[in-house]
């Protein structure tokens, strides 16, 4: 049977190879720009996930990074195809598909062609088109430069492209700013998907200057039309500048500067300096996206499972620029009996999860890598002198399951996405809210069979800044803070503080049994309960609660979540969240069973857990206006 011609997209191996020996590509073919093997497992899922094109592969069987790209292939179950590179397709598949019209007269074929025939643009959720509305109305109304809060999983990339989509629809023209290369592929996929020919200013991508949208690596904007003469700034009426914590930076405040009349969005999931200061000296205003325990529980992300199976003695180590002093760091980090233990808690932990460690130096993460390798784990080492090729073809493989682990230092950050990972492993202290909050939401994407990710801190990060899924109030003016009401109330007294389990190492808060393995503290002569309005009141008897309830109740419980989730179209894990907040443990299966219409009761807290969480965002937003 042949195939549809609108089925059927290419992936490259590399635009190197494209530029060395430009193809011919057959005229039924898409072509997807794929700038490296750490974008190529994402932009797989996104494809497949669409369901609007059938993703083939192909590349030259010379290239080191092609042979990595075909493993992966298998691993995902892609049909791959390998092709000489003399000047046309020698995929005998190809040359079966129907032939459509040939392209009009005059038009080559352009690598970055972004046209997008047969592709549908996708579809906002609710939360994001009010964010969109939002953006737009605070720039109407005067505030020129706006932030915009999106963690993980709210689809931050989606965002800023419907914002381009909007300004190039009324006659604008928009700049995309981004750091790494991993979110200048990013974003240039979204914005292929909504049908927007860009420019992309990058090494290797041949410039198109006449497109209403660029989308600018930041270090190569900066050396060619800053520092040189060599390009033009291009012109823009929307600068979207991602990852926006990181603008205060002189390199990006000048390109910022550069455009005095242009609106400015700054997405990021954490909108402050590394202390938590605010943005204020750059941006006007902010707009939320909703928070990580809201993601969590509509399924867009999953929970955490804390262990904290040690803190390091940091008494002597200095504060520099704030945060610690990295030599210092990694003296203390960097020794036989601390490596071991990461590795020997991970064997106990996370033993069958894909891992990313974060290290403290070159070296202690070289020692982690190799620790693991000694224990028969497959791990690999990563750091700022990898090559490039060979850091796309290491992440690739962990993508894939060839690899367990990877350590890193200074390396895995925003814009690296493996939603396969299922496990954090913290070994290097920080006092950043911004380094702790983006190195944890490396786990937090969900995957088919992941429940949770598992956070092993051996680092005492979640005693510093809480769990990832705490409410924050983030601050705008640069002379305040991010609040934390949480850690406020802990740090007072008012709310138990955060301790480790003594039998199983996982966090709980102190006086409270184990949700993990069900220990329980001895019980002091007067129970005292602790309430906070941001945390609610903090249920000393969960245990208790699931010790009461029959395994037929909690199955009937689960049945019922799985009912409402079903009707309000939420995820499926969903479910299972809900279940662990009212009972202090996972469902035995995290499967839902067959939805089941619930009783009167069980809708009744299911909407009492959503009026507690609207309060404690009201309350939050409450402080933040009045900080």
């Amino acid at each position: 049977m042949k195939a549809s011609p609108a089925r059927l997209v290419i992936l490259l191996a590399s635009w190197t190879v494209a530029k060395l020996h430009p193809p011919q590509p057959h005229p039924a073919a898409e072509i997807f720009p794929v700038m490296a093997d750490a974008d190529f497992a994402g932009l797989v899922a996104d494809i497949k996930q669409s369901g609007q094109l059938e993703p083939i592969v192909i590349h030259d069987n010379q290239i080191l990074d092609g042979r990595h790209r075909y493993r992966a292939c298998e691993q995902l179950g892609i049909e791959p195809i390998t092709v000489e590179w003399k000047g046309r397709w020698q995929s005998a598949r190809l040359r079966d598909l129907e032939e459509p019209s040939p392209p009009a007269e005059g038009r080559g074929v352009d690598m970055l062609d972004t046209t997008t025939g047969g592709r549908q643009p996708p579809i906002l959720r609710p939360f994001q088109i009010k964010a969109v509305d939002d953006v737009e109305a605070a720039i109407a109304a005067g505030k020129r430069r706006m932030l915009l809060v999106a963690p993980t999983g709210a689809g931050k990339t989606v965002v800023l492209a419907e914002l381009v989509r909007r300004t190039v629809e009324r006659g604008g023209r928009a700049l995309v700013l981004a750091h790494r290369r991993e979110l200048v592929g990013q974003a240039s996929r979204k914005l292929h998907a909504v049908g927007l020919d860009h420019g992309i200013i990058a090494p290797e991508f041949p410039a198109r200057p006449g497109e209403p949208v660029q989308v600018a690596s930041i270090p190569t904007l900066h050396a060619r039309a800053v520092r040189s003469n060599l390009l033009q700034l291009p012109p823009a009426n929307l600068l979207v500048v991602d990852e926006a914590h990181h603008s205060t930076a002189q390199t990006w405040r000048r390109i910022i500067e550069a455009y005095p009349g242009a609106a400015v969005v700054g997405p990021t999931a954490t909108p402050c300096r590394a202390d938590g200061r605010g943005l204020g000296g750059l941006f006007e205003g902010m707009v939320e996206c909703p928070a990580v325990a809201e993601l969590i529980g509509l399924g867009f992300l999953v929970p955490t499972r804390v262990y904290a199976p040690s803190r390091p003695d940091l008494d002597g180590v200095r504060t520099i620029g704030g945060d610690w002093n990295e030599k210092q760091l990694a003296e203390r980090m960097d020794r036989p009996q601390l490596v071991g233990d990461v590795v020997s808690h991970w064997h106990r932990l996370a033993e069958r999860r894909r891992t990313i460690v974060f290290a403290t130096s070159i070296e202690h993460s070289a020692h982690l890598a190799d620790e693991f390798g000694r224990a028969g784990v497959a791990a690999a080492h990563l750091d700022g002198a990898t090559p490039i090729v060979e850091r796309d073809a290491i992440m690739a493989r962990l993508a894939s399951g060839a690899l367990d682990i990877v350590v890193n230092c200074g390396v895995i950050g925003e814009g690296v996405d493996v939603p396969d990972v299922g496990c954090i492993v913290m070994a290097r202290p920080t006092k950043s809210i911004v380094l702790f909050r983006q190195q944890v939401g490396r786990g937090l994407r969900p995957a088919p069979g992941k429940p949770d990710c598992i956070v092993i801190d051996h680092a005492g990060a979640v005693f510093e800044h809480g769990h990832i899924d705490e409410p924050i109030a983030w601050a705008l003016a640069p002379d305040k803070r991010a609040e934390r009401p949480r850690k406020t109330a802990r740090d007072a007294g008012r709310a138990p503080k955060l301790s480790a389990c003594p039998e199983c190492t996982a966090t709980r808060w102190e006086g409270q049994p184990c949700a993990v393995c069900g220990w329980r503290p001895t019980p002091k002569r007067r129970a005292v309960d602790f309430v906070d309005g941001d945390l609610g009141a903090v249920d000393r008897d969960m245990a208790v609660r699931r010790q009461d309830s029959t395994i037929d109740e909690r199955y009937r419980f689960h049945a019922e979540l799985a009912h409402i989730a079903r009707e309000r179209g939420y995820a499926s894990g969903w479910a299972a969240h809900k279940f662990r907040e009212k009972f202090g443990a996972w469902p035995p299966s995290r499967i839902a069973p067959a939805p089941i219409e619930p009783r009167p009761e069980t809708r009744s807290w299911v909407r009492s857990r959503a009026i507690a969480w609207a309060r404690s965002q009201d309350k939050a937003r409450a402080q933040a206006g009045a900080a």
